[in-house]
């Protein structure tokens, strides 16, 4: 049947997301998931959304939700763009913002969709080498470029680089686009939307997949310069005008209102984070320092595609890529305490 694909579909190669495996009692770290569920508050709004309404169409600019997140975040509603979750976000901002003559920039180690929206977009690229301790040189940057792209903190290494750093790559590229990738900022990283009115090329996307817990509800959403959303949304429009329908609208405005559960969630993934750091620590592993939901680890006696296997083989998903620099790496997330528990003992004894 591949006779009739275009010649684009044959030349793509897609990105390929995490497990989504059924398998009893498995303890699943492997797609950076929330270890808690969501805000109460959301969920009864989300129930509460599902009526007779649902026959109808939901607001096409998501009014409410943006206006919400403009207060919260203290831009306008101008200011904000909000679609099926972030990658759909990243998306339009691949087709509206980073297609130029001059490459794309960002780095060899990071999330893999880039690459593929590239291809998917026709956008000419170069990545740039993370430095030994796989970590993000701003100068290194200080290249010809059509636009950057960073994702802060990076994955799958979970290193984030800091407000004035940023600041720094704006100031070098004060004449591109640069988007910044904020999907996992909440877990210890700095947001840098604060510098978005003093940088008109500044598009900041989040997520409310991750530290939400709303990853079955698929919203995203950028802030940036009114240009910019101006240009995120006519790709919108030219694509799906109802992206997000009323449940995740009433859902993801319920959640950014419950600021008491956010910051108690968010504390707790921090916490436990730390403490499963101490306990591939204990066990050899070498560790880089996370400010995300996950940690980044390798041990030197042993693989990476190894330990990932032994692991399996004892119902413990976790995420191993199998690219250059980063082979003999486990990508972990942070699950429960006892999913941690469970993970570390097993590692104990394969070791």
């Amino acid at each position: 049947m591949s006779r009739f694909w275009s010649s684009l579909i044959h030349d793509l190669e897609p990105y390929v997301p995490g497990e989504q495996p059924t398998v009893p009692d498995l303890v699943k770290l492997n797609t950076n998931e929330s270890p808690f569920g969501p805000s109460p508050r959301a969920l009864e709004a989300i129930r509460a959304a599902a009526t007779d309404d649902l026959r109808l169409y939901p607001d096409p600019g998501a009014t409410a939700l943006r206006d919400t997140l403009a207060a919260y975040h203290e831009v306008t509603a101008e200011q904000v763009f909000v679609g099926n979750g972030s990658d759909e976000v990243l998306a339009h901002s691949f087709a509206a913002l980073l297609k130029h003559e001059a490459p794309l920039l960002f780095p060899d180690i990071t999330y893999s969709f880039y690459p593929v929206w590239c291809r998917l977009f026709g956008i000419a690229y170069e990545t740039v080498p993370l430095d030994d301790a796989m970590r993000v040189r701003v100068s290194d940057y200080r290249r010809p470029a059509g636009a950057v792209i960073l994702a802060n903190p990076n994955a799958p290494t979970g290193i984030a680089l800091s407000r004035a750093r940023v600041a720094d790559l704006l100031r070098d590229h004060s004449g591109q686009p640069v988007v910044i990738d904020e999907a996992y900022v909440d877990f210890g990283g700095e947001t840098v939307i604060p510098l978005v009115d003093s940088h008109p090329n500044l598009l900041v996307v989040r997520t409310m997949s991750k530290s939400r817990a709303l990853a079955g509800l698929r919203v995203g959403y950028a802030i940036g310069d009114a240009s910019l959303i101006e240009a995120l949304n006519r790709v919108k429009d030219s694509f799906n005008s109802y992206p997000l329908g009323r449940s995740a609208q009433s859902g993801a405005i319920a959640s950014v209102e419950d600021e008491a559960y956010f910051q108690q969630s968010r504390a707790r993934v921090i916490e436990l984070r730390e403490r499963l750091n101490q306990g591939l620590l204990r066990l050899g592993f070498e560790v880089l320092p996370s400010a995300a939901n996950f940690v980044f680890a390798r041990h030197p006696g042993h693989g990476g595609a190894a330990l990932a296997a032994a692991l399996r083989e004892h119902a413990v998903l976790v995420r191993h890529f199998a690219k250059p620099r980063i082979s003999d790496y486990l990508r972990i997330s942070v699950g429960t305490e006892a999913r941690i528990a469970r993970l570390l003992s097993v590692l104990a004894n394969i070791l």
